[in-house]
């Protein structure tokens, strides 16, 4: 079930609690655990994702993918959509540094290759999300949808990158306008993500975490090229846009 707790004590548990390993999931290329977060405040399932744990790639380095995995909850609470479970970096954890993402209860074989006409409809802040984010591989299990239906998203490792990366199933929306609500949010989000001289700005900080300041740029470059056209693109014909497996 969805915890009732507030995000700043989720936050702190997923960051201090003291973590136990329950179980691997198999499904996955790099080592992905099931785990206990225990702490004062509570005790959460977690999803924990250890960096020694990733496969090698030759257009990621592979000490970055938690990172982005983290980078990804900022952005989602940046932009007010709450599609990315709370999720964060720790260096200090059983296997090394790695995320902590808070398990989200679901039914793995309710995917968006089998999602009611009424939940692919509410995919649109989803393909937003990785347009922005340069999500390099959306597959259909990634798209979860919990006991209170809401949609939450998984698996970020391979976004950010600087160079145009997108692979995804979601071309449901391609040629269609953006709608004002989403234009709304990625126009805060771009006010956020600008540096005023002189000026702290909390977002870039904390992106700064996880991400290279030429990651923000293009994050930043994207967001507002996707504002300037106002409508979901189609597939680019030059590249693969798919990811594989696509499920």
């Amino acid at each position: 079930m969805r915890s009732t707790l507030p995000t700043d004590t989720l936050l702190k548990i997923l960051s201090e609690g003291e973590l136990s390993l329950r179980g691997e999931f198999m499904w996955g290329s790099n080592y992905t655990y099931l785990a206990t977060a225990s702490h004062p405040d509570g005790e959460l399932q977690v999803v924990y994702k250890p960096t020694r744990g990733v496969r090698p790639l030759w257009d990621f380095p592979s000490a970055s993918l938690a990172r982005r995995e983290a980078a990804a909850y900022v952005l989602s609470q940046a932009l007010g959509w709450d599609l990315v479970p709370p999720t964060v970096f720790r260096k200090h954890a059983p296997l090394g540094p790695g995320s902590i993402q808070l398990y989200i209860e679901h039914d793995p074989e309710y995917h968006y290759f089998n999602f009611s006409p009424e939940d692919r409809q509410r995919l649109r802040p989803v393909v937003a999300f990785d347009l922005i984010a340069n999500n390099a591989d959306r597959k259909g299990s990634h798209i979860l949808v919990d006991p209170q239906r809401a949609l939450k998203l998984i698996d970020h490792g391979l976004c950010f990158h600087e160079e145009n990366k997108l692979r995804t199933v979601i071309w449901d929306f391609a040629g269609e306008q953006l709608p004002e609500t989403l234009c709304r949010d990625l126009t805060e989000l771009q006010r956020q993500l600008v540096s005023e001289p002189g000026a702290p700005n909390p977002l870039r900080q904390k992106l700064l975490a996880y991400l290279s300041p030429a990651e923000i740029g293009a994050l930043q470059q994207r967001t507002a090229r996707l504002l300037q056209q106002a409508i979901f693109p189609n597939p680019d014909p030059s590249r693969r846009p798919y990811p594989w497996p696509p499920v």
